[in-house]
Parts: C-alpha cells; structure tokens; sequence
C-alpha cells in the first residue's frame, strides 16, 4: 500500500500537532471517544486484574468504529503495533477509548487508539495502553477497496 499523510482538511482540533494548546501527554484523553464501558469481573485474569486481551478487543472495537466512520464502508483490522500497557486496569474502572487519526492510505487507515479509565472515588482519568491500530476499508465481498482522500470509498 502506498500510504499518504492525512491532508489538513481531514484533521479535526485534537490531531492539530500544535502542542501550545493541547495538554501534556498522559494527563487527558486526546481524539474522539469511540467507546466507553464498565471494567467487570468477569473480564479479570488469574491475578485478579483486567486481562489486557480484554482491553486490547475494547480498543480494537472502538478503533473499528472510528475508522468506519471515517471511510465510509466496512472496516477490518489488518495490524495492531506499538502497543503500551502503562497501567493496569481494575474491575470497576470506567475503561474510555478514545482515537486519533493518524493517516490515510489508499485502502488503509491508521489510527493512534488510547485507553484510559476513571477509577472509583477518582476524579481525573489515567492513560492505560496505547498503540497503533491499522484498518483496511472493504466493500461488501471482502475485498479491500480505496479510500477517497475525502472520506468516501471509490465505488469499483
């Protein structure tokens, strides 16, 4: 795929690289909410914690929502990269995930995903994973097909 920067026109405020007005990283969510649900016990490990496989398919629905939207067609994920697994989330936590996009191919986008949680009795969110997230926009026999750099997939 020959994949290309996403034009000005597709950027919205939060992908703005203007640092001035944005918070330092790690201190508040970034990009669009795409997701947000309830950390349960039955999503814990052997150890008692959220188990990151869970957290991993939360931010892979949340980033499959974005990137539909944003290509106008059915999406499937193609590669998961740069994952960071900062904190541990807890059953109880309010998990958020929240999508950046990061550029656009001809049939591909690629998506800076992050997860953060509200714990209990806490007021402000924690950054919890992060990674990259690619996507291929598909038509309705499963073959990849072009994006249109303004949104809408070219009809084959």
């Amino acid at each position: 795929m020959n994949d290309s920067q996403v034009n000005a026109p597709q950027v919205n405020d939060s992908q703005v690289s203007d640092t001035s007005t944005k918070a330092p990283l790690g201190t508040e969510p970034l990009g669009d909410l795409c997701i947000r649900t309830l950390a349960m016990p039955a999503d814990t490990n052997a150890n008692g914690d959220i188990f990151g496989g869970w957290l991993l398919s939360q931010m892979d629905i949340g980033g499959g929502v974005f990137a539909s939207k944003v290509a106008k067609s059915r999406t499937v994920t193609v590669a998961i990269e740069a994952m960071n697994f900062r904190k541990p989330v807890y059953v109880g936590d309010l998990v958020s995930v929240h999508a950046n996009l990061v550029k656009i191919g001809r049939t591909s986008i690629t998506v800076h995903l992050e997860a953060w949680v509200l714990r209990r009795r806490e007021q402000q969110s924690i950054l919890v994973t992060d990674g990259n997230f690619t996507y291929v926009s598909i038509d309705d026999q499963g073959h990849p097909q072009a994006i249109r750099q303004d949104g809408t997939p070219i009809q084959a």
